[in-house]
């Protein structure tokens, strides 16, 4: 029931950074926890980052600690993710989800991310 739109993707060179948005509509209502995952070329689709409603809980893919920062915006209905020192091998298309439950129920259609050596 929600509809999720991601931008802020684009070409970065390495060691740039890129700040990610995730608006949501529809059920914004709803207390969901929201995440990123991306998909690099003839890769599986792998977890990046997740937050709760709250903002109080949040957690990393180990590959990302420490370089990426997910947040949410007061209003609770648009997700952030703060990509910094980034790496070619973080090319990918990056898709915001959101889960009412204990499955993410709803994806955008993702932003590609472009990093170029």
């Amino acid at each position: 029931q929600v509809q999720l739109v991601e931008s802020g993707g684009g070409l970065v060179q390495a060691g740039g950074s890129l700040r990610l948005s995730c608006a949501a509509s529809g059920r914004t209502f709803s207390r969901y926890t929201m995440a990123w995952f991306r998909q690099a070329p003839g890769k599986e689709r792998e977890f990046v980052a997740r937050i709760s409603w709250s903002g109080d809980s949040v957690y990393y893919a180990d590959s990302v600690k420490g370089r990426f920062t997910i947040s949410r915006g007061s209003a609770k209905n648009t997700g952030y993710l703060q990509m910094n020192s980034l790496k070619p091998e973080n090319t990918a298309v990056y898709s915001c989800a959101v889960a009412f439950g204990s499955s993410y129920n709803c994806w955008g259609q993702g932003t590609q991310v472009t990093v170029s050596s």
